[in-house]
């Protein structure tokens, strides 16, 4: 079938944190919201069917988990990915960052050291310093907008690390890293014997030609020091159901952790999270390709409108991800200013960049997957404000 991503949605009937928590995160709800990441987008028809049918059961008690759960995220892996983990040595999460959380609480000790890579996903910072860790920034070097890994301070900082954090793809810089890039990585973690937790969750979101490698399918001994959180969540629109997936190098490291959950009670997934899920993988396919091919456009018509008529923002098409990175240091404005003018002038609620990277200034994060209209409508507003200036 075919599906309509022009058509637009009144979200503040569903409850939606993008737009009901508007107020709360920028002190207005008058702004067009471009920032928390989900799609405003409805999900694929097979899944809607799917649940409606649960619905209609009426009958939602605790729930258990088929077999034919984690082979459906296998088999998708194996499809998509060409990696075929074994499911076994999967364990059920709330989310991807609940799965940070937890590694870091368990495998890196008291006052220890986590190493990422900014500007990455805020949560890096959170799941770290929450636990009483020391963040190490392994910071990326930025030159015409191409932004790649800085090695010698890489492996420097990987001396003094007990866990890193890798974002694959990455968020925000939509970088998805090649082989090379990736091999080299894990290769000097297994080096220096730090324990690699790999966040995959936008690992469907990839365009131009470019091809996801999970860092676990490398080579079997790369495989055994890294940990993978996978998700259908970021793919299909799914993330208020609350469900991933833990991909472990060995049954020890998968027990450990299903412990520390379970003593917590939480180790099953809700009543709709597994018809979504199981359904998402098995039937989502044809949707996810269209979707992909709409958020490409949105890309390009983001940078040609940019280039046009904003040349003092400067933007680029991500190779992953829905989430374009802004460059406004041409604008003259601080990070509190930026963030002022973005609400106040131009009527836009987006993610600050200094959020990614405490010591970046002038950068912005805009959420492209909303219908072409929104976006054209924000964008006309950015111009109108940056012209004002």
């Amino acid at each position: 079938m075919r599906y309509d991503f022009d058509q637009v949605i009144d979200r503040s009937k569903n409850l939606s944190a993008k737009y009901d928590e508007r107020t709360k995160k920028f002190g207005t709800d008058n702004v067009i919201p471009l920032w928390i990441a989900d799609m405003d987008f409805k999900t694929a028809q097979p899944i809607i069917d799917a649940l409606k049918a649960r619905a209609e059961e009426g009958l939602w008690g605790y729930t258990a988990r088929p077999d034919s759960y984690f082979e459906a995220i296998r088999d998708w892996q194996s499809r998509r990915n060409g990696w075929a983990p074994d499911t076994s040595l999967m364990s059920f999460c709330l989310g991807v960052v609940q799965t940070l959380s937890a590694m870091v609480q368990l495998y890196t000790p008291q006052g220890g050291s986590v190493l990422i890579q900014t500007p990455v996903y805020g949560e890096f910072y959170d799941m770290a310093e929450f636990a009483g860790r020391t963040v190490i920034e392994n910071r990326m070097t930025e030159q015409n907008g191409k932004w790649t890994v800085d090695w010698v301070d890489f492996e420097e900082k990987l001396h003094s690390a007990d866990l890193f954090l890798l974002c694959s793809p990455h968020n925000p810089l939509g970088i998805v890293w090649s082989e090379e890039e990736l091999r080299r990585m894990m290769e000097l973690c297994l080096k220096h014997r730090v324990l690699v937790v790999s966040d995959e969750i936008h690992s469907d979101l990839v365009f131009h030609g470019k091809k996801h490698i999970p860092a676990a399918s490398l080579s079997p001994e790369i495989a055994a020091n890294v940990v993978t959180g996978i998700s259908g969540t970021k793919t299909f629109n799914l993330a208020g159901l609350q469900a991933s997936t833990v991909v472990f190098p060995n049954r020890y490291m998968k027990e450990n952790f299903d412990r520390f959950w379970t003593n917590m009670d939480i180790h099953r997934n809700n009543a709709f999270s597994v018809t979504a899920m199981e359904t998402a993988f098995r039937e989502g396919e044809e949707w996810l390709e269209q979707l992909l091919s709409y958020l490409g456009e949105n890309f390009d018509f983001v940078v040609d409108y940019c280039e046009k008529h904003i040349p003092k923002i400067k933007t680029y098409a991500p190779d992953a991800t829905y989430l374009m990175w802004l460059d406004c240091r041409a604008l003259g404005l601080s990070n509190q200013e930026l963030h002022d003018f973005m609400i106040e002038k131009a009527g836009l609620g987006l993610n600050d960049g200094c959020a990614f990277g405490r010591s970046l200034s002038g950068f912005m994060r805009l959420n492209a997957a909303c219908p072409r209209s929104v976006l054209e409508k924000a964008l006309r507003q950015l111009e109108d404000a940056v012209n004002s200036l």
